[in-house]
């Protein structure tokens, strides 16, 4: 399926495609009782589906395509000429184990209403062979921006002689490979209103400019699958890993990742579908009976804000998204509580939801603001909707799947239009052959489509004749969504004035001023610091929203001693927005360690982005575990925090993301499977690994991408998932504290403080660190031993200057160094072939004026139980 957690604990019940469809869930086999025969599930015809559909009064779903025209679709789009171009993802999971699924013949299609009647009567593949198509930006005529599964490079389609097939293929960005579960993987690609190009999962964002692409750093986002954009410009993501719904989308995450508690009404993460099967990851823990449907969140996906205007007026602002697992399309009210964004499902008192079908195979994947002011749904159309990874055999999953047959109904997949009594047909936009002032009119049309495409072909044209007409709608247009579109074209122009600017930062309008906030951050990093008191002026604005966005500012632009006027703003505010949103914003950066070197910070920063966008939906954000939603004491996944695995033997970690793992975990089952992330590159895994150990309290060594290509080479010939009991028996034994003496050169009194127990407390050597000292492990009795950790704890820099180590079994005769090295930070994590031991000496090699040599914590390793020669594998 297609959603998405780190130590992959997706909630077994949304596996559904790259559809942020995932979750995480550890059902027992065979768990959930008999599988007895039933009749196969059978696809209908569109217009047997139609009928399946419950909607409320007034409104129907309108088929657009269907098969034989399209199949596997997963994204749709729309050019300038409202040509609509369909994603096909033709091998996703064409049979029950997904064999296949990376042969490049899947396509973009090309679907053109000829006549202007509403139907899409012409029909070619504009780009063919591809691999699993997830991104379209379409931009000129003929042009679309194209992004294939396992890479982050775009790649820029042409059809230079109008037959409706592209011609030239040439590439538009190098972002390079991208490994992992295909459901890991980005989505989006959506050309937003400050002119940059977003996607989910990616810390960056792009950027279109006359000489080029450019990349921008943006925080996390913890999107999976689909991404939409409301009126003003905030991105909406949806996290299906974490049972999550929609996040981050209280402001753009260029200012940080905000996901405040209370963003959604009571009850809003409760569903209640019209059909199902019991076909979800989680298992019977997901199953309201006796009905046998989802009962919460498993596999959110194809996130979007209705801003048409062919629907009621009363939807405009509202937030769609699908729920394939579950065979519904959500909507949510977004109500401003005191600058705070709360989502809440209109239809919950009566149980029900805005759309869905008693059609098991209705799979909503996306849904699409088009050119005629409806709302498109993208249905992928099938039975079996999780990846394989979800529905390996002997799983809960697989065998609900053969029960039903679900896997035997692919290869179709239907657009469908989202139509009200009162929806009338709309003229056909004609953009390509306007000219660049009757595009600049399209600003203030009453459809957000209109006016999003208007400004981006404005700004790829960069005809700056009509930057005056533009200014003068800034100032005077009575529409303030034009004054705002206005502003953010002519910054895409690179011709904003700081006087307009000015005057917008006092306009009538809220959405207005805050916009003129937002382009004056490009003027700033131009070296125009005079907006400072401007802004600042604003943290005192009437409207909260404004007040957010001018902290925002300030904490982005890292003004001098701009915490100070934040704090004050937050902390004098009765808003609920600038409270929540104000308390992200004063937490200090994490700590910097000074005694990391470059290559260590690169890996930590990378790591932390890994994390926060995939492992933390399932971990939670401070990696102490998610408990599920409605089932209390049910833990998604286990905590990382203090973990046993994370923070031992480097192996423990690694083979973990090599092979995952499986069952319980030191007595307890948690709700999700730690699917395998072997298909991600070793600089990925070293990258989080290292992160994880060394945050959250943990402390561990940093790990290497050698460390993982050594791993990886030695389970190669494992294909399961690791149980717990398994796992353990494979990592080096710690050797208790009690079986130990210790002595040192210097200071040998103190030593035993090495082995108390107590991280606070501390082996020092009282005289500055020189070469030649060394400090003395004695065991009971000879024992294998294969390495010694020595933890600074908080004295950070009193690490050994390089040390070597050596092993006797008689205290007397000792041999040449088993280990020697000079690796630098708060853990030394000495590792050698296993050797019989009583005495283990490390001297310190190296001279430090100004530090001691301390030791707060020290474990001696021992043998592992079994090898991994000895296990099945």
């Amino acid at each position: 399926m297609l959603r998405f957690p780190f130590l992959a604990y997706h909630r077994m019940k949304h596996v559904t495609l790259l559809f942020a469809l995932a979750s995480t869930s550890a059902f027992s086999q065979g768990e959930g009782g008999a599988f007895p025969p039933v009749p196969p599930v059978q696809a209908k015809t569109a217009a047997e589906q139609a009928k399946t559909f419950e909607l409320p009064a007034g409104y129907k779903m309108e088929l657009v395509l269907s098969e034989p025209e399209i199949k596997e679709p997963v994204v749709t789009v729309f050019d300038g000429d409202g040509r609509m171009f369909v994603a096909e993802m033709r091998t996703y999971m064409q049979d029950i184990d997904g064999n296949g699924q990376r042969e490049a013949t899947s396509r973009i299609s090309m679907h053109v209403d000829t006549n202007g009647d509403g139907t899409f009567d012409k029909h070619t593949v504009f780009a063919d062979k591809l691999m699993l198509p997830r991104m379209i930006l379409p931009l000129g005529k003929g042009q679309i921006v194209v992004n294939e599964t396992d890479t982050l490079d775009l790649y820029l389609y042409t059809d230079s002689d109008n037959d409706g097939v592209s011609d030239k293929k040439e590439l538009w960005w190098k972002g390079g490979p991208r490994g992992g579960n295909l459901e890991h993987q980005p989505s989006g690609l959506v050309w937003a209103i400050d002119n940059g190009i977003y996607t989910t999962y990616n810390s960056f964002r792009l950027r279109w400019t006359p000489d080029g692409i450019v990349k921008e750093e943006t925080k996390p986002n913890d999107g999976q699958w689909g991404l939409g954009m409301d009126n003003h410009g905030s991105m909406y993501y949806v996290n299906a890993g974490g049972e999550k719904g929609p996040v981050s989308f209280q402001a753009p995450v260029v200012y940080g990742m905000f996901n405040p508690q209370d963003q959604f009404e009571d009850g809003f993460k409760e569903l209640f579908p019209a059909a199902g099967a019991r076909d979800f990851q989680g298992g019977l823990s997901r199953v309201r009976e006796p009905e046998g449907t989802l009962s919460g969140f498993s596999s959110g996906a194809g996130i979007d804000v209705f801003r048409g205007d062919q629907l009621p007026a009363e939807m405009l602002g509202d937030v769609f998204f699908g729920e394939p697992v579950g065979r519904l399309v959500r909507r949510a009210k977004v109500e401003n509580n005191g600058g705070l964004k709360v989502l809440k499902n209109p239809y919950q008192p009566q149980k029900s939801e805005f759309l869905r079908s008693s059609d098991l195979c209705f799979r909503p994947v996306n849904m699409t603001n088009a050119p005629d002011g409806t709302l498109y749904i993208t249905d992928m159309y099938r039975g079996i909707i999780q990846e394989a990874n979800w529905v390996n055999p002997g799983s809960y999953l697989r065998k609900v799947v053969e029960q039903y047959r679900f896997d035997k109904v692919t290869g179709l997949g239907r657009v469908w239009r989202l139509t009200h009594d009162t929806t009338k047909k709309v003229k056909q936009p004609r953009m390509y052959s306007e000219t660049t002032a009757q595009l600049v009119a399209h600003l203030a049309h009453p459809n957000g489509w209109w006016r999003d495409t208007a400004q981006r072909l404005i700004v790829l044209r960069q005809d700056r004749s009509v930057v005056p007409t533009l200014e003068a709608g800034a100032r005077v247009h009575k529409n303030y969504l034009a004054r705002v579109h206005a502003l953010w074209t002519l910054q895409g122009l690179g011709s904003v004035s700081p006087a307009l600017l000015r005057e917008k930062m006092v306009d009538s309008h809220p959405q207005v001023r805050i916009a003129a906030i937002r382009v004056s951050e490009s003027l700033f990093r131009a070296g125009d610091a005079s907006f400072r008191a401007d802004i600042e002026k604003l943290m005192a604005d009437p409207d909260p929203e404004v007040v957010i966005q001018a902290c925002m500012t300030a904490k982005y632009l890292a003004w001098p001693e701009h915490m100070k006027k934040v704090s004050e703003t937050v902390l004098a505010s009765k808003s609920k927005g600038v409270q929540e949103i104000g308390a992200y914003l004063m937490l200090a950066p994490g700590q910097q360690r000074p005694e990391l070197s470059d290559r260590e910070r690169a890996l930590m920063k990378k790591g932390e982005e890994i994390y926060s966008t995939l492992c933390a939906s399932c971990h939670g954000d401070n990696a102490r575990g998610l408990e599920v939603a409605g089932l209390k004491g049910a833990m998604l996944a286990p905590p990382l925090a203090g973990s046993k695995t994370i923070n031992g033997s480097p192996k423990g970690g690694i083979y973990v993301l090599l092979k995952g793992l499986q069952g319980e975990i030191e007595g307890k089952k948690y709700e999700g499977l730690m699917i395998p992330m072997a298909t991600n590159d070793d600089e990925w895994m070293a990258s989080v690994l290292s992160y994880v150990r060394n945050s959250f309290g943990n402390r561990g060594s940093f790990i290497s991408p050698a460390d993982v290509a050594q791993a990886r080479k030695e389970t190669e010939g494992r294909t399961s998932p690791w149980t717990y009991a398994e796992l353990q028996s494979l990592l080096p034994k710690v050797i208790p504290n009690n079986k130990l003496k210790v002595t040192a050169s210097a200071n040998s009194g103190a030593a035993n403080k090495a082995i108390d127990g107590s991280a606070d407390s501390r082996y020092t050597s009282e005289k500055f660190m020189e070469p030649g000292m060394w400090f003395q492990i004695e065991l009971d009795e000879v024992t294998p031993v294969t390495g010694v950790i020595l933890d600074t704890n908080n004295s950070v820099n009193d690490y050994p200057r390089g040390y070597e180590v050596s092993l006797s079994t008689d205290g007397t005769n000792w041999s040449a160094p088993v280990a020697k090295g000079d690796r630098k930070g708060p853990v030394t994590d000495v590792q050698f072939p296993s050797a019989p031991a009583r005495f283990i000496r490390i001297t310190q090699l190296g001279k430090a004026d100004g530090n001691f040599w301390s030791i707060h914590e020290l474990q001696v390793l021992g043998d592992s139980e079994k090898s991994l020669s000895k296990l099945d594998h």
